[in-house]
């Protein structure tokens, strides 16, 4: 287990982090393919994504944000390490391949063993060069009810990579399928389920597969809050009280996962802070009380990251000054 989080600025005490976390989010990608030329987050939108980190932090107390752009996604470490100093939000960086049609040449031949060293080495010296450490892997992903076999050596690297190093994983599974067959990869190359996060489940209506995947100790990801295209939230409000209701308050993950600059307030879009204007409301209204708003909103990422496998970390305060600062230099 890890009593520190890695972040862009360096270890970052989890006994700092008082306020919510975003479990899910980005803010320096690219994932623009054939005619989509708007799934970007460039150094041009970097000041309005400051801004918005800013105003959370000083109207909720934003305290992190697990940044899940990784290799193959137009991932710009430098660039997160400045929104993170500018907006006063600690940020965690990730590493780790998505799925398949964001894939580079190379992983085509390439063993998850030897992608797991590659790994291996961004977590232990930094990414490119940069010195700035990752602090989990992912968003790992698949797409389908099965991996294709190149999705499947990736995430078999990553499961490798994490017990090498102690990370947890987070993965995509497009539209919500898939995540029992990532468990079960992930797990049986030796990863624990309780270092696992099984991403935008709240894309899948299907509360038995939460369930199952609770369960097992994997944490489920509700990742999508805010869009509407996808789903409702009006259905994810539903998901959600279900696996509460089913006694799994303690494996549930919130975000928003802006993904295009369309998504930015400053562009009209819903923004990071939705969680926290919309959707947190809501569920207060439908009479979830705070102490479970705590955990799924700070204790259970935190327990994720740090892999913690048991009480989650004491709560706290609101910061009355700002996120607490990184331990040291980034290593």
């Amino acid at each position: 287990m890890n009593e520190l989080l890695q972040t862009v600025a360096g270890p970052l005490p989890v006994s700092a982090v008082r306020g919510p976390v975003l479990a899910h989010e980005h803010l320096a990608l690219d994932l623009t393919r054939g005619a989509d030329r708007a799934a970007t987050l460039t150094p041009g939108h970097r000041a309005a994504i400051t801004e918005e980190l800013a105003a959370l932090r000083r109207e909720f107390g934003l305290s992190l944000v697990i940044e899940l752009t990784c290799r193959g996604m137009g991932r710009d470490v430098a660039g997160m390490a400045r929104i993170a100093a500018d907006a006063s939000v600690a940020v965690v960086a990730a590493t780790g391949w998505y799925y398949e049609p964001f894939h580079p040449e190379e992983l085509s031949r390439t063993s998850a063993e030897r992608l797991a060293r590659t790994l291996v080495g961004e977590i232990e010296r930094g990414c490119g060069g940069s010195g700035i450490r990752p602090g989990v892997i992912g968003e790992v992903g698949s797409h389908g009810d099965l991996p294709s076999e190149p999705e499947a050596r990736t995430l078999r690297a990553a499961a490798l990579a994490a017990t090498a190093t102690g990370l947890s994983v987070a993965t995509h599974a497009q539209f919500g399928r898939g995540g029992l067959a990532q468990l079960e990869l992930l797990t049986a190359a030796g990863l624990p389920p309780h270092r696992v996060s099984i991403g935008h489940q709240d894309l899948l209506d299907d509360p038995a597969v939460h369930r199952e995947l609770a369960a097992s100790g994997a944490y489920i990801a509700f990742d999508t809050v805010g869009k509407e295209s996808y789903q409702s939230d009006r259905v994810r409000l539903r998901l959600l009280l279900a696996l509460l209701a089913s006694g799994f308050a303690d494996r549930a993950l919130l975000s928003c996962d802006v993904s295009r600059h369309g998504y930015l307030v400053s562009e009209g879009g819903m923004g990071y802070g939705h969680l926290f204007r919309s959707f947190l409301p809501r569920l207060r209204a439908a009479g979830v009380d705070e102490e479970t708003i705590d955990g799924v909103t700070r204790r259970n990422p935190l327990r994720f990251l740090t892999g913690r496998d048991g009480p989650a970390p004491a709560a706290g305060g609101r910061p009355a000054d700002g996120p607490a600062q990184p331990a040291g230099p980034p290593r």
